[in-house]
């Protein structure tokens, strides 16, 4: 439902909700003010046309605030006689929100309030289905998980565990490398002592071959 009014000698056409932006008017914020100048209402394909007003209808609306409109800049010159006058206007202006429409006894808002009633109860309705759907979806979800854990082969883990120990054998027959090092040690430092003994050895030889032939140098002298 819609209608058209008018005031400050412009007409507006207003619903349930909507806010103006209309003359100044002898109202504060808060208080609730009623429309006289009612031109039409129109409820869905029925319309009612005023002459020059639509009798058994209302308009109610609340005011929301005041304010001023955008500055108008108005200006005037007369051509060849240095007259130039430059003046601004903001208009007085009070903000108002349409809260009821209502035409031979029947509201809008009302008719509004039902309307959203049911939306909200269908919304409800939705997120209700939606959340026994998830729950059911989360217990399928935990049934399937268990017959998976429930038909896994055990034996498997059995088996697994039976080859741990043989690791463990593995890691005891590591130990019988040492003595083989330790026999390549004790040879290696043998062929070092026997080196080192078969040195001095060359060293004495050597040194007693010029000592014979000297001795017999000193025989052909004589």
């Amino acid at each position: 439902m819609y209608a058209v009014i008018e005031t400050g000698g412009k007409q507006y056409r207003v619903e349930v909700g909507t806010e103006l932006e209309i003359e100044l008017l002898e109202a504060g914020a808060g208080e609730s003010i009623a429309f006289d100048r009612i031109l039409l209402v129109a409820d869905g394909d029925a319309a009612s046309i005023g002459r020059p007003v639509v009798p058994n209808a209302s308009v109610s609306a609340e005011v929301l605030r005041r304010d001023r409109g955008k500055k108008l800049i108005s200006f005037k010159y007369r051509p060849k006689a240095r007259r130039r006058v430059k003046k601004g206007h903001r208009q007085e202006l009070t903000v108002v929100r349409i809260s009821d429409i209502v035409l031979d006894g029947k509201s809008a808002a009302s008719d509004l309030a039902e309307v959203e009633q049911k939306r909200q109860t269908e919304r409800q309705r939705l997120q209700e289905a939606a959340k026994r759907q998830a729950e059911q979806d989360a217990a399928l979800a935990a049934k399937l998980a268990a017959d998976a854990a429930a038909a896994e082969p055990k034996p498997a883990k059995a088996t697994a565990k039976a080859t741990k120990p043989a690791k463990a054998t593995a890691k005891a027959t590591k130990p019988a490398k040492a003595p083989a090092k330790a026999t390549r040690t004790t040879a290696a430092k043998a062929d070092t002592t026997e080196k080192a003994a078969k040195k001095p050895a060359a060293k004495a030889k050597a040194a007693d071959a010029p000592k014979a032939s000297r001795s017999r140098k000193t025989e052909t002298k004589d």
